[in-house]
């Protein structure tokens, strides 16, 4: 007799049988700094204009499938070229994934360790992931290793995170640059953390055909609605258009950042304060005995400690959530993540970690 089991066993394929899903924890009741969330709320008025939007709607109908409206408002927020296109997707993740699957299968090539969706979604579309080891000394690009990998394997796609995730930094510009005029296809720099950097390859996106840029709103301030968009020439984001889902983003989202980007100094002045307080949290940890974090210009900061799973679970049992990546890769050992959050939220933090070293 067939069970659901055995039918999922039988049909279901092997590679993604073996693989772990994405794991969430449940932060119910802790402060919550795993998962680089910018902790402000939106200004009152902002709230008020964004429930009267939101209940016109109408929920009915599909959204307009080619979202004009939201590219354009994108573009004149974010300083896009206006010679390049845009695709916009239900967050980053989405992203990823079309472009692999137009180009799969394929080889997918990544500064390694970075964002693990890289190598999930180059798997789910049959391709083939090849990671590139950073410099382990500073998580800087090891530019021999990686132009070595793509003479090698004639990558189709190239992701460079700028910062990296989970390392928080930005990869030096120059070797950046000789990965560009190497790659033979597609250059990827996802730019996640962008507020937050205060760096971008946006303004250059004339100078390289083979190159696009990918962001968020997420770690803007708005990552209840996932919305993802990225921009580069005309050739390439016509036939990631072919394989994007129809009516992707939906009314309510689409709606949401079109209202909140007319009132995008409020963000950007979060984000300032979120760039400061990073700078007092560095100097804090530092001051920590055993706590030994690393530069970063993401809104989060990796931490190498002394017993990172102990002191997580300690953390935790003292109402902090932060991430613990030190299984991620053994360049990572023994490291935490831990997302900048409001100054209370800081404070808490610091003294979990103090209390659980």
């Amino acid at each position: 007799m067939k069970t659901p089991a055995s039918s999922a066993q039988r049909f279901v394929r092997a590679d993604v049988q073996a693989m772990a899903s994405y794991h969430v924890p449940d932060a119910t009741g802790l402060i919550k700094l795993d998962a680089m969330e910018n902790p402000y709320g939106l200004p009152e008025q902002v709230r008020h204009e964004l429930s009267q939007a939101l209940s016109a709607l109408a929920l009915n109908r599909y959204p307009q499938p080619a979202y004009a409206p939201l590219k354009e408002a994108l573009k004149a927020a974010f300083d896009i070229p206006a010679a390049s296109q845009v695709i916009v997707g239900n967050g980053s993740d989405e992203l990823i994934s079309m472009l692999i699957i137009a180009t799969a299968p394929g080889v997918v090539i990544s500064a390694w360790p970075s964002f693990v969706m890289y190598d999930m979604s180059a798997r789910f579309a049959g391709s083939r992931f090849v990671g590139v080891p950073l410099k382990a000394q500073d998580f800087s690009l090891d530019v021999e290793a990686m132009l070595a990998a793509i003479a090698e394997h004639q990558p189709a796609v190239v992701f460079l995170a700028y910062p990296n995730n989970p390392t928080g930094n930005c990869f030096d510009e120059a070797a950046m640059l000789s990965i560009l005029q190497a790659a033979p296809g597609l250059v990827v720099i996802d730019e996640a953390y962008q507020p937050f950097a205060q760096s971008t390859w946006m303004n250059r996106l004339a100078e390289f055909p083979n190159l696009v840029v990918m962001r968020t709103v997420s770690k803007l301030g708005l990552a209840g609605v996932r919305l993802g968009y990225m921009a580069g020439a005309a050739p390439w984001i016509e036939q990631f258009e072919k394989v994007r889902p129809p009516y992707n983003v939906n009314v309510l989202s689409e709606a949401a950042v079109r209202l909140v980007l007319k009132h995008k100094a409020a963000l950007d002045a979060q984000a300032e304060q979120l760039r400061h307080d990073r700078e007092a949290l560095q100097k804090a940890l530092l001051a920590l005995p055993g706590v030994n974090p690393f530069a970063s210009r993401a809104n989060f900061i990796l931490a190498r400690v002394p017993d990172s799973a102990r002191i997580f679970a300690a953390m935790r049992e003292r109402g902090v959530l932060i991430k613990d990546v030190s299984k991620m890769h053994p360049m990572l050992a023994n490291c935490l993540r831990i997302t900048i959050g409001s100054p209370s939220e800081n404070q808490a933090m610091l003294a979990a970690l103090s209390a659980s070293l």
